[in-house]
């Protein structure tokens, strides 16, 4: 059992948010094409109010989708999608409290599996224009908040077997990168070695745990808890409809919002310091 490190170191209409490429009429010189990556940075607004930047990234050759945004409290949230491994891939860099005794900053990865359904493809990612880059954008649904238990430690020296680019998102987090038992039997199916899994205290060792918002000696071992929220991704293709198509057509997308939160094993309350009582 490894315990987890840290290293110190104007809102428009729905329906007028983003457009498919094809929509705009020929691609323009350096717009992504088939096989390439391509960025789009987008303005959004997160569930407290506050206005940040959100960086999306698609790689249709590695079939992947890159998240990135700062929070209000200044911690980093990135989420990687990666289409052929069937992984995500959540990191937080958590800024330390110095007066608390805490590094720079705190680095945890939560790493689970994929449904394909859950974010539109990286093909149609890479396609994506904004008319207005100044918009602020904001979620037209909000999705149902995923609690998970991470019971599970991923051994990043071995991390590349589970998915590319874990080794790079999770550099920061080496002994702090959680997964959860039933998302690994999915993965030892589809033939990824168990030497990537360590075992943890199990969700019902678990339950038998404080959680550390209840402990009050930093050195103890705890059940910590933390959060975090996708604020603005495209969930979902739309398809329109016109009488000189005998089909319906990929004319946009639509946007979600999603909120996680993630309970994990501890071997020291000093690792934990968010978790407090409200």
């Amino acid at each position: 059992m490894r315990p987890p490190g840290r290293r110190g170191v104007p809102t428009v209409p729905p329906a007028l948010l983003l457009l498919l490429l094809p929509l705009l009429g020929a691609p323009r010189a350096g717009s992504a094409g088939p096989g390439a990556s391509a960025e789009l940075r987008v303005r959004v607004r997160l569930p407290d109010g506050q206005v940040t930047e959100e960086s999306l990234q698609a790689d249709s050759d590695a079939d992947s989708i890159a998240l990135e945004l700062r929070k209000s409290d200044g911690t980093l949230v990135s989420f990687v999608a990666d289409f052929k491994k069937d992984v995500k891939i959540f990191r937080a860099l958590i800024l330390g409290e110095l007066e608390k005794g805490q590094s720079q900053f705190q680095a945890l990865c939560f790493v689970t599996r994929l449904h394909h359904h859950e974010i539109i493809p990286s093909e149609a990612m890479a396609k994506l224009r904004q008319k207005n880059p100044r918009t602020v954008r904001q979620a037209e649904e909000t999705r149902g908040p995923e609690h998970l238990h991470m019971d599970i430690a991923v051994n990043f020296s071995q991390g590349g077997l589970l998915s590319p680019h874990l080794r790079n998102v999770c550099a920061e987090a080496v002994d702090a990168i959680y997964t959860r038992q039933e998302d690994v039997r999915f993965w030892l199916q589809q033939g990824v070695d168990n030497s990537v899994f360590e075992t943890l205290p199990t969700a019902s060792e678990q339950t038998v745990l404080p959680r550390c918002r209840q402990v009050g000696d930093r050195g103890k071992s705890c059940v910590c808890r933390y959060g975090l929220s996708l604020a603005w991704y495209p969930c979902m293709l739309k398809y329109c409809h016109s009488r000189d198509r005998p089909a319906p057509y990929k004319c946009g997308i639509r946007s979600c919002q999603k909120s996680y939160s993630f309970d994990f094993y501890v071997p020291q309350r000093q690792l934990c310091l968010w978790d407090e009582e409200p």
